[in-house]
């Protein structure tokens, strides 16, 4: 028998809410009054990033496996941003502080300089209903 091969990997997943995390900063700073909308777009964000963070585990847990510990750490080196973004944002969404909402997003969209959207996206509004989310999870 063959290697079984799961074509939905962690990387695949990692990718996918990248581009939902640009999108969505995209569609942050077009806001330019703060309202329902931007507080939804700014709690998305905040769960995409934790979601983020949470792939970086998974992704290193079988270079563990095999002895690749130079490797797992300095992939976690490289994600580490994510965690610590999503504790800033976190921050500042429940405090409701924009100012700062901004700043952070100004750093995340740093990050993000390599992935490639196109100008009409399928993603709809997934944002839509993040707040409550967000407060659910606290």
């Amino acid at each position: 028998m063959g290697r079984v091969i799961n074509p939905e990997g962690v990387g695949k997943e990692r990718n996918q809410l990248m581009r939902a995390l640009a999108i969505s900063l995209r569609e942050l700073m077009q806001q330019a009054v703060p309202g329902a909308k931007t507080r939804d777009l700014a709690a998305f964000i905040v769960l995409l990033l934790e979601n983020i963070a949470a792939t970086i585990d998974r992704t290193v847990e079988p270079w563990e496996k095999r002895g690749y510990w130079v490797k797992a750490d300095r992939f976690r080196l490289d994600w580490d941003w994510a965690e610590r973004a999503a504790k800033q944002m976190r921050a500042a969404v429940l405090a409701e502080e924009y100012g700062e909402i901004a700043l952070v997003a100004v750093s995340i969209g740093e990050k993000l300089g390599s992935v490639k959207l196109p100008q009409k996206h399928r993603l709809g509004t997934p944002w839509e209903g993040a707040w409550e989310k967000l407060l659910e999870g606290k």
